[in-house]
């Protein structure tokens, strides 16, 4: 057992226990973690010993930067131009205008409750420890398993779905200045691979590097969307560019909001479901503040800001930009069909001239490059977090912090590679590498809610909150976030097409990539895993105090009773927040 001398001290001079820091732990309430650092732990590194971690980055993150991280994940634009054939293709102008805000209510609910998360656990595991930690006695461990798998799968996919897109963009943007080009699937393959190359180097370099590069990232991202809602409707020619049509500038209001597209073989409303891809998508880069917790300074507050802030904000800026898109386009089936292979391409050709064409993909092309950055960074840090915890093969490897840039360098290019790999899937057409989107939509969404759904239906009111919170709208929000992604995981694996339409090229394969891995994990967790991983695993000493010792800590403090006789460190639940020397799982982490 560490010497108590060395425990760590608040400002006051005073010891600091579990307890006394506003974290949701795996370590009980009384416990002190020790500091054999050789000097006095900030605020925001006492938070993150309180969660059983010593501090192993720099915190050059300010809820700016992290923002910009987030905000470059969320990638609005290029998103947006890369999941086109799912948002307009199953739905229509419908699926755009009001299925988008129908889609926002559950997605700002998921993260608006996974922001009280991690204000409450600001950690690099971010989902998987908030699981680990919530879970009834007996699941701790299984549940930071699934979600922890989960929420990887969804992370790798990020970089190669998004520089897939932009790869497409660009040969894209070559075969409209030369009609005789056309993009074979071995040249997007190339250019992709190249692309992820360059973002894991970029990855690799300083915290501080990487917070100006995306920083700039995102002020671009920003000011290249807003550029393009402008340049849209402002220069929009469908009359000219479609003279045997003879449309008006815009679409009818009336067309826009209540025709519904039959892009699939669904009723309506199931197609305006299957629609939502395309948004939840689009947004789910808002968790990445949660993975960057341990590189920004006032964590428990500024990180669940840049999650809350990342998700409104994507909300409103891209309903904007689809109500652009919605009351211009000329003709959907054209434009999912095109030759150039990328619909966005397809529909600037239809309500821009040349130039303008050029130009807003050229925009888009740069925002789509800083948005795969930031997804390669994010990833970076779930890898690292994982591997620390030894969920990994050979995660000894993967968890290493470079000592040059004091970033987990090992784990950049461990995602590089699989990244790769999963890019071959473009040799199997269109359908086949598309299922990297739907996968990454289904794989966050499962692990966006199960700490929610834990939160909610199991833990209730004995959670403890963080400084940032959402008071009683907690429960009510939890509970629209985990109905939400209820609903739209199996529709995330409807194919398009049913009956004898439905061919192998038709399917849709989200079931199987994302099934198949997971059900391997799965029976790895009952052939081998459950017997040696125990969820999280501290790194750093911690002294067990009896009730006595954490009197003494406290300044002599003494136990009162009440009328009945009974004292007020009672084992009675305190509701909002855990009792102390408590923990809702059952983890037993190394050292206990």
């Amino acid at each position: 057992m560490a010497d108590r001398n060395a425990s760590v001290y608040s400002t006051s001079g005073r010891k600091k226990s579990v307890a006394e820091e506003p974290v949701t732990s795996v370590l009980k309430g009384g416990d002190i973690p020790v500091n054999d650092s050789g000097r006095e732990w900030t605020a925001d590194e006492e938070v993150l010993a309180a969660l059983g971690y010593k501090p192993e980055f720099k915190r050059e993150f300010t809820l700016w930067t992290t923002f910009s991280v987030s905000f470059a994940v969320l990638g609005l634009l290029p998103s947006f131009a890369t999941t086109l054939y799912y948002g307009m293709g199953y739905a229509g102008t419908a699926g755009m205008t009001w299925g988008w805000l129908v889609a926002m209510i559950g997605i700002q609910s998921v993260a608006a409750s996974m922001a009280e998360l991690c204000s409450s656990m600001p950690t690099s595991g971010g989902l998987y420890y908030a699981s680990a930690v919530l879970a009834p006695p007996g699941w701790g461990p299984f549940a930071a398993w699934i979600t922890g798998w989960s929420n990887w799968m969804g992370q790798v996919t990020g970089a190669p779905s998004v520089n897939y897109g932009t790869s497409a963009m660009i040969l894209a943007s070559a075969s409209i200045s030369n009609p005789n080009y056309t993009p074979t699937n071995y040249q997007t393959f190339l250019l992709t691979v190249l692309l992820q190359l360059i973002h894991g180097c970029m990855a690799s370099l300083p915290t501080r590097w990487i917070g100006r590069v995306n920083s700039a990232g995102t002020t671009f991202n920003i000011l290249a969307l807003i550029a393009v809602i402008i340049i849209i409707p402002a220069a929009c020619d469908r009359t000219a560019l479609n003279l045997e049509l003879n449309l008006p500038k815009f679409t009818a209001s009336s067309e826009v909001w209540g025709d519904i597209y039959q892009g699939t073989s669904y009723p309506a409303g199931v197609s305006v479901l299957m629609s939502f891809i395309g948004v939840i998508w689009t947004m789910s880069g808002y968790d990445s503040p949660f993975h960057l917790a341990e590189e920004c300074s006032n964590a428990n507050i500024a990180s669940p800001r840049a999650i809350f802030l990342t998700s409104a904000t994507g909300g409103i800026f891209g309903w904007f930009l689809q109500l652009v898109v919605a009351y211009t386009v000329v003709d959907i089936p054209g434009a999912l069909t095109s030759s150039l292979g990328q619909p966005f391409a397809a529909y600037l050709v239809q309500v821009l001239p040349q130039r303008l064409v050029l130009l807003v993909l050229s925009i888009t092309i740069i925002a789509g490059f800083a948005m795969g950055q930031g997804c390669m960074i994010a990833a970076s840090r779930v890898t690292f977090a994982y591997a620390r915890d030894g969920c990994f093969p050979f995660s000894r490897y993967w968890k290493h912090v470079n000592t040059v840039t004091h970033t987990p360098v090992n784990a950049v290019w461990f995602n590089n590679a699989v990244g790769c790999c999963l890019l071959l899937l473009i040799f199997g057409g269109n359908l086949a590498i598309g299922a990297i989107f739907s996968i990454g939509a289904l794989a966050a969404f499962v692990a966006f809610t199960t700490p929610i759904f834990i939160r909610v239906f199991f833990v209730g009111n004995r959670f403890r909150p963080g400084p940032w919170n959402l008071g009683k709208l907690s429960i009510p929000i939890g509970c629209i976030a985990s109905a939400f992604v209820a609903l739209m995981v199996p529709i995330l694996c409807l194919p398009a097409s049913t009956g004898e339409s439905l061919t192998l090229a038709s399917m849709n394969w989200t079931c199987v990539v994302y099934g198949g891995p997971m059900t391997l994990i799965l029976i790895w967790w009952f052939v081998d895993a459950r017997k040696w991983f125990k969820g999280p695993k501290i790194n750093l000493d911690h002294l067990m105090l009896d009730r006595e010792d954490q009197a003494a800590q406290l300044g002599g403090t003494i136990e009162g009773k009440d009328a009945l006789g009974r004292s007020d460190s009672s084992d009675g639940d305190v509701p909002g927040e855990m009792p102390a020397g408590k923990q809702v799982g059952d983890m037993k982490p190394e050292g206990l």
